[in-house]
């Protein structure tokens, strides 16, 4: 029996190692996004306002940890949008528990860069993950988007 403990240990790093190659960096979805303005702790642990930040929540279909913190969408992980000619890139911040796979719910923010908020759903968008580097950065709302000028 004293091998057991050592079995799953291994067992567990195994497992961590593969979480990360889950995520589908740089293939593209087509789905949908809907928007949200919840703030205090996202599911990455840090503090989040969802009004007023630039960032996504993405599908529990993609969480692989049982703490999402330490989960790998939350280690430079970002979402990579694209709706009309427009594309943002936002980090993921958050867990969405209603959303299937290919459904991101967007900030207001990140949302609102692609039109208003009363028409309350993005149909038809094509998004990816991509490796960014900004883990527990904020993305300042005057940052540019790809395809349109701000003014």
């Amino acid at each position: 029996m004293a091998g057991a403990p050592l079995a799953a240990a291994a067992l567990v790093a195994l497992t961590a190692g593969s979480a990360s190659a889950a995520i589908p960096l740089n293939k593209p979805m087509t789905g949908k996004a809907t928007y949200y303005n919840d703030a205090g702790f996202g599911a990455c642990g840090t503090q989040i306002n969802a009004a007023t930040q630039m960032l996504v929540a993405v599908s529990h279909t993609w969480w692989t940890t049982a703490n999402p913190n330490n989960d790998p969408l939350c280690k430079g992980i970002s979402v990579k949008v694209t709706y009309q000619g427009k594309t943002v890139t936002v980090p993921v911040r958050d867990k969405c528990p209603s959303c299937d796979a290919t459904h991101i719910d967007l900030s207001q923010p990140a949302f609102a860069r692609f039109a208003p908020l009363g028409q309350g759903v993005l149909n038809g968008l094509t998004w990816q993950f991509v490796k960014t580097g900004f883990a527990g950065e904020t993305i300042p709302l005057s940052a540019p988007v790809e395809g349109s000028t701000i003014g």
